[in-house]
C-alpha cells in the first residue's frame, strides 16, 4: 500500500475549472472519503490519481515520488467504478482473473487460481465462480467488481460511488463488509460518495469537496461537530442542521423572526451572525425553557422528527422513538447550549 499526496491540483475543461488547487493526502492504510455533491469534482480527482486524466497544474506523489509522468498501468491503482464494468460473457472466475492475466503481469495459472479463490472467499462469492456475470444480481456484480480490484493487490484502491446503484438494505450490508475488509487488509483506499451516511460511517478522514475546492478535511467527528462553514454543516447530518439569522444584544442571542433568545456564550460574537442548532440538540421537555407549536411529525420508528414553529421560524427536533404529541400541540423544549454552532455572515465558523 502507499501514501498518496495531491498538491495544488488544477484541472480545466472548456468553459469550467473542475479542480481549483486542491491538496490532501491519503495515508498508508487509511480509508479516506471524498464527500461532495454532484459536480464537485470527485470523479475527476480519482481519474487524475489513476492517470486516466492529466491535471493542468500540481503534482501527484506516491510514497513521496511523483507519478505525473507514469502511465495508469505503471501507477498500479485499482479503480472500482459506479457501473460494474464486468465482462458479461465471462464467468466470475475469469472476470477476477482477468487483470492477473494482463501482459504486464502474466502470473502462473496456479498463482492466479490461488489469488482468485482467496479473494472470492473474502467477498463470499466462492459459490459464484463458475457463473456468468450476466446472470448475477446487482449486489453480486458489485462484489465481483470489488474483487477484481482486490485480487490485483494494488498500491491504492480508488472507489467511485460503488454502492450507489444498490438498494438501501444491500447498500448498508455491503458498506459494512467493505469497511471490515479494508480494516482487515489495511488497504489504502480513496472512496468517493455524495452520501453523508457512507462518509460518516466508513471514513477514517473525510475531505468535503465543493465546486472544485476543499471545504474541510477532518475525522467524521470533526466534520459533524465542528463544521468549517455552513456548507459543510448542511451537507452532513440528517435531518439537516437548523440555521437561523441571529443577533447579539445585551449579552443575549436572539433568533430573528422568532420568540427565542438565550444567554450569549463566552466567545466573541459579532453583532449579527448565523446560528446553527443540530436537531438532536433541540430536546422536548415538560419544563423546557422554550415553547413552540407542533406543525408536523415525521415518525421513523427508531426516532421521530418534530417540526416546531416559533414566530416565523420552524425548528426541526430529532427525538428517540415515537411520540404522543399531535399537530397543534404546544411543545416545550430546551437547547443544548454548549453544542450551538455560530457562523459569520460569509458562512465561516466562529471558533
Amino acid at each position: 500500500m502507499s501514501h498518496v499526496e495531491l498538491s495544488n491540483i488544477v484541472k480545466r475543461f472548456p468553459g469550467v475549472t473542475a479542480l481549483k488547487g486542491i491538496s490532501f493526502d491519503v495515508r498508508d492504510g487509511e480509508f479516506f472519503v471524498l464527500l461532495g455533491p454532484t459536480g464537485a469534482g470527485k470523479t475527476t480527482t480519482l481519474r487524475i490519481i489513476a492517470g486516466l486524466t492529466k491535471q493542468d497544474e500540481g503534482t501527484i506523489r506516491f510514497d513521496g515520488e511523483s507519478v505525473d509522468a507514469l502511465t495508469p498501468a505503471e501507477r498500479d491503482t485499482a479503480f472500482v467504478f459506479q457501473q460494474y464494468s464486468l465482462y458479461p460473457t465471462m464467468t466470475v472466475f475469469d472476470n477476477l482473473a482477468f487483470p492477473l492475466r494482463a501482459p504486464s503481469r502474466r502470473l502462473p495459472e496456479d498463482e492466479i487460481r490461488k489469488r482468485v479463490e482467496v479473494t472470492a472467499e473474502k467477498l463470499r462469492i466462492s459459490h459464484l465462480l463458475d457463473r456468468k456475470t450476466a446472470h448475477l444480481s446487482g449486489g453480486e456484480m458489485q462484489r465481483v467488481s470489488i474483487g477484481r480490484a482486490i485480487v490485483r493487490e494494488p498500491r491504492i484502491f480508488l472507489m467511485d460511488e460503488p454502492l450507489s446503484n444498490l438498494d438501501a438494505k444491500l447498500r448498508e450490508a455491503l458498506r459494512v463488509e467493505l469497511q471490515h475488509l479494508q480494516k482487515v487488509e489495511g488497504s489504502t483506499t480513496l472512496f468517493v460518495t455524495h452520501d453523508q451516511i457512507e462518509a460518516l460511517t466508513m471514513a477514517d478522514r473525510i475531505a468535503v469537496l465543493d465546486l472544485g475546492r476543499i471545504r474541510q478535511i477532518g475525522t467524521p467527528e470533526d466534520i459533524y461537530d465542528r463544521p468549517a462553514d455552513t456548507f459543510v454543516a448542511q451537507l452532513v447530518g440528517t435531518p439537516r442542521i437548523n440555521l437561523f439569522p441571529a443577533r447579539r444584544e445585551n449579552n443575549h442571542l436572539y433568533i430573528e423572526g422568532s420568540e427565542l433568545h438565550l444567554p450569549a456564550p463566552t466567545l466573541d460574537l459579532p453583532e449579527r451572525f448565523t446560528l446553527g442548532i443540530r436537531p438532536e440538540d433541540i430536546t422536548p421537555s415538560p419544563d423546557g425553557a422554550f415553547a413552540g407549536t407542533l406543525q408536523i411529525t415525521e415518525p421513523l420508528g427508531v426516532e421521530t422528527i418534530l417540526h416546531i414553529r416559533s414566530g416565523e421560524r420552524t425548528l426541526q427536533s430529532l427525538i428517540p422513538g415515537m411520540t404522543d404529541l399531535r399537530i397543534g400541540d404546544t411543545v416545550r423544549f430546551d437547547l443544548v447550549q454548549d453544542r450551538l454552532h455560530c457562523f459569520d455572515l460569509d458562512g465561516k465558523r466562529i471558533n
